[in-house]
């Protein structure tokens, strides 16, 4: 079971507002607890995805959540919603010449409370 103690001991490791502000989001509702704790792990822990991995794993229209960065890496060929900690130039600048949607964790956890249609890549 996933402790909110532990998060709260990792986040106070953290120094990005933005970061801590996420997290905080996540661990208030119990669907998007284990999304919690995979934000507050250390950076170097944290899922790097490319565009073609996030290509061959999606259908058109599918919500994904990276928790950690998406990069520029190969191409996207469908309209997806992608909502992640970091994005690189390369992949936002494709992912909005294909319109697909762009958003962060905390929007998502805003959005979605209850974390229903969404697809976790690591």
């Amino acid at each position: 079971m996933l402790s909110k103690t532990k998060i709260n001991r990792k986040l106070e490791r953290k120094t990005s507002s933005e970061i801590v502000e996420t997290i905080l989001a996540a661990k208030k509702q119990k669907a998007w607890l284990k999304i919690a704790n995979l934000i507050s792990a250390p950076r170097r822990k944290q899922a790097s995805v490319n565009l073609n991995s996030i290509d061959e794993q999606t259908k058109e229209g599918d919500t994904i959540l990276v928790p950690g960065k998406v990069l520029g890496t190969g191409n996207v060929s469908k309209k997806i919603r992608v909502a992640a900690l970091y994005f690189s130039e390369d992949a936002r600048k494709k992912l909005k010449d294909k319109k697909c949607e762009i958003v962060s964790v905390r929007e998502e956890v805003k959005v979605n409370p209850k974390a229903q249609g969404i697809k976790v890549l690591r």
